[in-house]
Parts: structure tokens; C-alpha cells; sequence
């Protein structure tokens, strides 16, 4: 581990919202019925993923949130939820302009595949003069989700979106960037995230965010891994930014690419069949971990180690973070478990 610099911390900011869980027996088919089985209610969005995953990794350092959430008892329940966890709230500011956003998440018992149906409320005001950059102490800012913060993924006429603008201002302070894109089915992704790679520094999503976003496919027809895909898309990514790393985490593994050109490629934990609750989160879990070692200056592969025993820990529990546990616990399950062979060739 290196020597802290001045600047200490991680602070996350963008979506900030309530899930409404609903586990049903199955994922039914447009215009078919499911029964519900169960129902909670718990934060989400990924600032809020990420940062309760670090508060119960029991980091050391200062975390911090910002955002917009609605002057509503959802926006109450999120300002309380992190104030509890040790998180500081006092850039998250709430507005009668908009409710809070909300996600009615539909999780399918047994397997854990979900749907989402999202309300975008006040995240949607949620702007670059939003972040107050020059009074931020932080070492890294987590900014989550690209495409889903309909003013930061507005065009700007000198950096192209938005976003790109508001990763301009925080590097311009010394802080490191990182960056999540959220999953959707859409042509988005090659118009909205290649002008925020220029100002990233840590580039953390999943296999189907890094291939859309240049315009290749993850998986082939019938759901096979297509590694080269995966492996093109990076460097397609490293053409519009010069990211220190890029990491792209799916369910069989995780796949690293540096500055430095340096690639490499980690398996999933070897979990037994039967034993993932829920899949909602174990990506904001995985970028957790990474952010937790990447601010204390491990190398790239014990990050990727972190992160994969990080996004297993969460997929142990229903809710988003409710399996996240304390740093040697989570470790632990790496020895527990070990490892899946690298689902990619380097």
C-alpha cells in the first residue's frame, strides 16, 4: 500500500434512489401474471450502493454523497439511511420540485434475475454545478449512472455531454474520477459515454455496458461469454479516453485493462449452486471493492480480488447491500470459495 496524499476520501454522486423490492415467483411474459412472495424497501442507485458497501466494508476513511433526492419521506429515509452509516449528507440537497426516485425492482426467486422500473424524480435535476468540485477533499469521486442523469447526459457544446463537463471540473481539482453506466437496452451508449472517458480515470461496468457502448455484442445468441468482444471493446473505450483503468466485471469473471496496455483477467468466486439470493447490486458491490483498494493503493489484480469477493458477499442477500460485510470477512469468502478459471484469454 502507498502513502496517503493530502487528499482523502471517496465521495459518490448521481442516482439516488428508494428500491422497492418485490420478489416474485417468476419473471412473467408481456401481459401474464406472477405472484409476489415478498416486499421490502431499501435505498439503491449507485452512489448509494457503493457508498453503503464501503461503510460496511468499514473503510477508515471519509466517505460523502452527492446528489438530489425530493422533500419527501423517501428522500427523509435516504438523508437518515447514510447519516447513520457515517456518511457525510451535506451535499445532498432536497427539492419540491421532484420526488425522490424510486425503482419498483422485480426479483424472480431462485434464479435472482430482475427487472426494473424506474422513476427518475429529482435525479433529473442533478447537474454539474450540482457537485461543488472546489470544496471537495476527496481523493476519488464516484459518478454513477451515465445514462441515467437526464441533465448530465444533455449535450455541452465544449465537452459533449454534460458529464464530461462536470469529470472536467472535479480532475481539475486533483481528484481521481470513476465512472458506472447503467444497463439499458437503448443506442445510447455510443452517443453519451465516449465524451466522459477523456476526463475518467478509473472505468469500472459490466460486460454489456463496455460492448455497447462501441457498438459490439458481449454474448452471442444463445448467452456464451464472447471474449474477443469484450476484449475489442476495451480498446475501442481506450480510443476516447486515457483511462488509468478500466475494469469490466460480469458474472464469470472480471477483465482488467491499464494505461500501460497491461491486461488481465480474473474468475468469478466458485459459489455453490443454489447460493445467490439476488444479483441486484453485486455490480455497485464489485465497484465498491475495487474503489476501497484503488484508494488505498493496492495493486490492479488485489482490487480485482477485492471486487469479486465484494460482489459475491452482496449476492448472499436480497437487498443491494445487505450482504456486504467487514473487509476480512469479505475476503475471507475468496479462500471459502475459490476462484473460477479466467473466462478470458490474455
Amino acid at each position: 500500500m502507498t502513502e496517503r496524499p493530502e487528499r482523502v476520501g471517496i465521495t459518490a454522486g448521481g442516482n439516488w434512489i428508494v428500491d422497492r423490492i418485490k420478489t416474485v415467483d417468476h419473471l412473467p411474459e408481456r401481459g401474464m401474471l406472477a405472484s409476489i412472495l415478498g416486499e421490502s424497501r431499501s435505498t439503491g442507485g449507485g452512489p448509494a450502493n457503493v457508498l453503503a458497501d464501503l461503510a460496511r466494508l468499514g473503510c477508515d476513511f471519509p466517505l460523502a454523497g452527492v446528489g438530489i433526492v425530493g422533500d419527501d419521506e423517501n428522500g427523509r429515509l435516504i438523508v437518515e439511511t447514510f447519516r447513520g452509516l457515517g456518511v457525510d449528507t451535506a451535499h445532498i440537497a432536497a427539492t419540491g420540485e421532484a420526488p425522490t426516485a424510486y425503482t419498483d425492482v422485480m426479483n424472480e426467486e431462485g434464479t435472482g434475475d430482475r427487472s426494473f422500473f424506474h422513476h427518475r424524480g429529482a435525479n433529473a435535476l442533478f447537474e454539474p454545478d450540482s457537485i461543488p468540485a472546489g470544496d471537495l477533499t476527496c481523493r476519488i469521486f464516484h459518478l454513477a449512472y451515465l445514462l441515467l442523469l437526464n441533465s448530465m447526459d444533455t449535450p455541452d457544446d465544449e465537452f459533449g455531454t454534460r458529464a464530461a463537463r462536470a469529470l472536467h471540473d472535479l480532475q481539475q481539482q486533483g481528484i481521481k474520477t470513476s465512472v458506472d453506466v447503467v444497463s439499458e437496452d437503448s443506442d445510447r451508449f455510443a452517443t453519451l459515454v465516449p465524451p466522459a472517458l477523456k476526463y475518467v480515470d478509473y472505468l469500472i461496468l459490466n460486460e454489456i455496458e463496455a460492448t455497447r457502448a462501441v457498438g459490439r455484442k458481449a454474448r452471442t445468441e444463445d448467452g456464451r461469454l464472447d471474449g474477443r468482444a469484450v476484449v475489442d471493446a476495451v480498446e475501442d473505450l481506450y480510443g476516447f479516453g486515457d483511462m488509468a483503468l478500466a475494469a469490466v466485471h460480469m458474472p464469470e469473471g472480471v477483465y482488467l485493462r491499464d494505461r500501460t496496455g497491461h491486461r488481465q483477467c480474473r474468475g468469478s468466486l466458485a459459489l455453490p449452486e443454489g447460493s445467490i439470493r439476488s444479483t441486484v447490486g453485486a455490480g455497485d458491490g464489485f465497484c465498491a471493492g475495487m474503489l476501497y483498494a484503488l484508494h488505498e493503493g493496492w495493486d490492479y489484480a488485489e482490487a480485482a480480488h477485492l471486487g469479486t469477493c465484494a460482489a459475491a458477499a452482496v449476492l448472499a442477500a436480497d437487498g443491494a447491500t445487505d450482504g456486504m460485510m467487514p473487509l476480512n470477512d469479505v475476503l475471507a469468502l475468496g479462500e471459502r470459495f475459490g476462484q473460477r478459471a479466467a473466462p478470458i484469454e490474455v
